[in-house]
């Protein structure tokens, strides 16, 4: 399963870089799948851990900094990418495909990875299912027509100021030439 997330990593990878395509599907994917390989050496390096604890000493192999240098790769990257959607794409579409995506990469890593639901009843694994596709379904409801408000008008009225007398506009006219530079009161 890892070395098919690698492939569809870098296939979507070559795509970003190579031909230019910044869809925000394309980043999220790769933020997603970068976020699964967090989920599995945060696992892993969690239960080492828990098990050098314990006194079954896990610091002394080489797959523990493996693992430690995966996560902390994966972690770096997965913010980049998705910095990089923030700029290029609004947060109300952002962030609700981000949550989906990298929801359900996560779940289908463990459970794939980790066999996190070998042993578990049919009810149980239904019931995580349908708690998951409730949170999507609330995701959607959330974020859908989300409507950007504009003001009316071109500059922000401040009011009266008490013991002050109002001199004029706040800020310039948005139609004049010299809209957003200082006036020089020499001219």
């Amino acid at each position: 399963f890892q070395i098919l997330e690698i492939i569809i990593f870098c296939i979507l990878l070559y795509f970003y870089k190579r031909k230019a395509v910044k869809h925000i599907v394309v980043l999220l994917m790769m933020v997603a799948l970068l976020g699964s390989l967090t989920v599995i050496a945060v696992k892993a390096v969690a239960s080492m851990i828990t098990l050098s604890v314990q006194g079954k000493m896990q610091l002394t192999y080489p797959v523990f900094y493996i693992m430690i240098v995966l996560m902390t790769t994966s972690c770096v990257f997965q913010v980049k990418f998705l910095n990089q959607a923030m700029h290029l794409y609004e947060a109300t579409a952002v962030v609700p495909i981000n949550f989906v995506f990298f929801t359900t990469s996560a779940i289908i890593s463990g459970v794939i990875f980790y066999r996190e639901f070998q042993s578990a009843a049919l009810l149980n694994v239904f019931m995580f299912l349908f708690g998951c596709l409730l949170s999507f379904l609330g995701v959607f409801v959330i974020a859908r027509n989300k409507k950007e408000e504009h003001l009316q008008i071109p500059f922000i009225d401040c009011g009266h100021v008490p013991g002050q007398k109002m001199m004029g506009k706040i800020q310039p006219d948005s139609h004049s030439s010299c809209y957003g530079t200082l006036n020089n009161e020499d001219d």
